[in-house]
């Protein structure tokens, strides 16, 4: 076993051994008192131009339920004498700032920033889209304060123009797949540069971000830990490879148990209903012997689950076998290189 290897397994082990177990210290990324209220959506969350506030939730929430919004659209508060939004955006937790994309062109996103927080257990990132500016002087590398500014709200967009009145601020929560994005991406071959690295958005999975609050101040969760413990199971996947995923020596802590000896015979990975890997068990040889080496095999679909978000594609029956839908292809070919 290569020495490098060793040294990653036994890092991976000794953090699933010693996981944070402080509260969470969160704060709304915007100066919209509402949802601190107790407000219903409507007072701050800004729909996609249906007029229904849950049009700017997460989920499937457009297209009658068939269109995916990976985040949360914080609607504006405050407003210039244009209709221009003047809401400081505002970092919802302690963090570094990992990428900031200031051409509003080059991205869905706008402008844009991200945030990672190693403090947390796993160190999720945050996503602040569609800014009008970015806070001056903020660069990459920094570290930022709860609650600090990162720019001011608005409507930028590469893509379909956000009117300004539907001005708002795109948010999200969630993980990286994989620090090698760039040969996924270049493997294939969409003909458009890269412009963001591995913070380009077909990299970046989310979670829920209103539920993710809502359930930290019902004080249903303490950590980031706590919410993917909570995740209900969509599809259960096997996979026999040697190889070792960065994304599980990122977030350590959503190994089910710490590798035995050697390096993993291959791993079960569960997702949750819109594709987030949120646990991941490591396998034997004995475990995966009836395996193909690198071919993914569903071993366990929750149909009824699937069925109800229809937003997603993570698992499709073909000649009575349940195998992996595109959207499932889509995390498994980033996260083992397929």
């Amino acid at each position: 076993m290569k020495p490098m290897l060793r040294s990653l397994f036994a890092l991976i082990t000794l953090a699933v051994a010693v996981r944070a177990a402080e509260r969470l210290d969160l704060a709304w990324p915007t100066p919209n008192p509402a949802w601190a209220a107790g407000k219903p959506i409507a007072d701050y969350v800004q729909h996609a131009g249906s007029g229904d506030p849950a049009s700017g939730a997460f989920g499937g929430v457009r297209n009658g339920g068939h269109q995916f919004h990976e985040g949360l659209d914080i609607a504006a508060l405050n407003r210039d004498r244009r209709g221009e939004p003047t809401d400081d955006v505002m970092a919802a937790m302690a963090g570094v700032v990992r990428h900031i994309s200031a051409n509003a062109g080059s991205s869905n996103y706008g402008r844009y920033v991200v945030l990672e927080h190693p403090d947390a257990t796993p160190g999720v990132y945050t996503l602040y889209a569609h800014l009008a500016r970015i806070a001056p002087g903020l660069k990459v590398g920094d570290r930022v304060t709860r609650s600090q500014v990162l720019g001011t709200m608005g409507h930028s967009s590469g893509a379909t123009p956000i009117p300004v009145a539907r001005a708002h601020m795109h948010f999200e929560i969630g993980v990286m797949i994989t620090r090698d994005f760039a040969a996924w991406y270049e493997r294939r071959k969409f003909g458009s540069r890269n412009d963001h690295g591995p913070w380009n958005g077909m990299n970046l999975m989310g979670i829920d971000p209103l539920d993710f609050f809502n359930q930290w101040r019902a004080n249903r969760i303490n950590t980031v830990q706590d919410y993917f413990a909570r995740m209900e199971p969509a599809v259960k996947v096997r996979i026999a490879t040697r190889r070792a995923p960065d994304f599980i020596a990122r977030y350590p802590s959503l190994l089910t148990k710490p590798p035995a000896m050697g390096i993993p015979a291959g791993w079960e990975v569960q997702f949750n209903w819109s594709g987030v890997p949120f646990a991941w068990t490591p396998l034997t040889a004995l475990e995966v012997a009836a395996l193909t080496p690198e071919q993914p095999r569903l071993v366990d679909v929750n149909a009824e689950l699937l069925k109800r978000q229809r937003s997603r594609t993570l698992a499709v029956s073909r000649r009575g076998e349940w195998v992996p839908g595109k959207d499932l292809e889509t995390v498994l070919q980033q996260l083992f290189g397929l």
